[in-house]
């Protein structure tokens, strides 16, 4: 398993009543904490995070909300260094060409941990971003999908110390484990993920499979979209306006991947037999 990053939990002492008894005793907290990312020298986007992978999480908001597209288009990141023993909530994006080109500096986003971004425009805004095509060669056996709750359930190494943390893992073709990251916020989570692919130039990433550990809303959707994965997984269910979209631009959704039970919301051909149906 591996070891949470420094900063993502916080320990404080609480009182427990088990079967009448009371006992004092130290809890281990998720941490939450604002994270702000500049692009050129202007604040961009203001999220509640999880620290750890900072740079990551704001290379994949920068993809996920379009204002990048490739990794060359970021001339530098980097998490700004602490001022005066505070703590650095702050990544500095240098761009390679002005971002009042891609997106107006008046957008500003703020992002809390349980909704993604708040006020973000429907489908239509998705339609207009000119998203690359989804693979349609892809394919992956149901047995596989199956056996991904308990890879990335054993990965949750903050979820195992607070019990308050989503997931977002990547899987490749084989079922294999590639990147797991752990966040107070789904979409932070995920935009953790596709930081990383950004960062290691391994976009699209059109023969993974991406699993979250909550539901597969619409903002985590549109973010799989952006990084070019073909199938998206959750254990819960999705939104209406998530399955919209999926079936819309040709992504796999992925509900209730439980045991060995899932539900396929749309692009079924992905991941069931021949013969059997397939919605959207």
């Amino acid at each position: 398993m591996m070891h949470p990053p420094q900063r993502s939990v916080e320990l404080t002492q609480v009182t427990e009543w088990n079967q009448g008894t009371v006992t004092a005793v130290q809890d281990t907290l998720a941490a939450e904490e604002p994270l702000e990312i500049r692009v050129d020298g202007s604040p961009l986007a203001v999220t509640m995070r999880t620290p750890g992978h900072d740079v990551e999480l704001a290379a994949g908001f920068l993809l996920t909300e379009g204002i990048v597209k490739t990794r060359a288009q970021i001339a530098g990141i980097r998490a700004a260094a602490p001022h005066n023993g505070n703590k650095s909530n702050v990544v500095e994006v240098e761009l390679s060409s002005p971002v009042s080109e891609r997106v107006p500096l008046e957008r500003n986003f703020f992002a809390a941990s349980s909704c993604g971004i708040c006020g973000k425009a429907s489908i239509e805004a998705i339609r207009r971003r000119d998203l690359r095509p989804l693979e349609q060669a892809f394919r992956i056996d149901p047995d596989l999908l199956c056996r991904m709750p308990e890879e990335l359930r054993a990965q949750q190494a903050v979820f195992d110390r607070t019990g308050g943390l989503h997931a977002a893992a990547l899987f490749g073709e084989t079922g294999v484990l590639v990147l797991v990251r752990e966040d107070i916020g789904r979409h932070n989570a995920v935009d953790k993920v596709v930081g990383w692919a950004l960062n290691e130039d391994r976009l699209p990433l059109d023969r993974h499979v991406l699993m979250v550990s909550g539901r597969g809303g619409f903002e985590i959707v549109q973010k799989a979209l952006a990084a070019g994965i073909p199938i998206l997984a959750s254990v819960s269910a999705p939104s209406s306006l998530a399955v919209k979209l999926a079936r819309e631009l040709g992504l796999t959704l992925i509900g209730f991947l439980r045991g060995q039970r899932f539900v396929v919301y749309s692009g079924g051909f992905r991941c069931l037999p021949e013969a059997a149906g397939r919605p959207g």
